[in-house]
C-alpha cells in the first residue's frame, strides 16, 4: 500500500472516530432510555420537573448537532453540502424509530407530538451547529487555500 492510500485510510478512520462515534453513542443512550419503563426514575430530579416535549426537543437538539457535524466533516463533498438537511432528516427518522420502539416497551406509548418535538429539536440543533460554523468562518481572515505554496 502506498503512502497516500495509507494516509487516506488513517484520516478516514480518525474522522469516523471523531465524528461518527459520538452520533452512535448518543443514539445508543437515547435507545437505552427509551427501553426503560420509567425513564424519569433514572434522571436527576430537576429533569423530571421539565416538560416531556422540552426534554425531547433538547435531547434531539444534541443529536441533530452531532448528525450535522458527522455529515459535514466526515463525509464526501456532496453529502457535506447537504449536511443541514440530512441531519434534520436523520434526526426525524431516528425519532420515528424511537417512538415505534416505545410501542414495545411496557408502560411506554408512542406519541406523534414527541416525534414532532424530536424533529424540531434535530432541526434546531443542526441549524445551531451550522450557524456556529458560519460565524467561525466569517471571523477567519482570508487565507490562501494552498498553504504549501507561498503567496507573493
Amino acid at each position: 500500500m502506498d503512502a497516500t492510500r495509507q494516509k487516506f485510510g488513517h484520516a478516514a478512520w480518525e474522522k469516523g472516530v471523531l465524528y461518527w462515534v459520538p452520533v452512535l453513542i448518543y443514539a445508543a443512550m437515547i435507545f437505552y432510555f427509551s427501553s426503560l419503563p420509567k425513564p424519569h426514575e433514572q434522571l436527576p430530579d430537576f429533569v423530571g420537573d421539565l416538560s416531556d416535549k422540552l426534554l425531547h426537543f433538547v435531547e434531539y437538539g444534541v443529536l441533530g448537532g452531532l448528525w450535522y457535524r458527522a455529515f459535514r466533516w466526515a463525509s464526501g463533498a456532496r453529502i457535506a453540502a447537504s449536511a443541514l438537511l440530512l441531519a434534520i432528516i436523520a434526526g426525524s427518522i431516528y425519532g420515528i424509530t424511537d417512538e415505534v420502539h416505545q410501542a414495545f416497551v411496557p408502560m411506554r406509548t408512542p406519541s406523534v407530538l414527541d416525534w414532532i418535538a424530536d424533529t424540531l429539536g434535530s432541526a434546531m440543533g443542526a441549524r445551531g451547529m451550522n450557524w456556529i460554523e458560519q460565524r467561525r468562518r466569517d471571523q477567519l481572515p482570508n487565507r490562501p487555500l494552498d498553504r504549501t505554496t507561498p503567496v507573493s
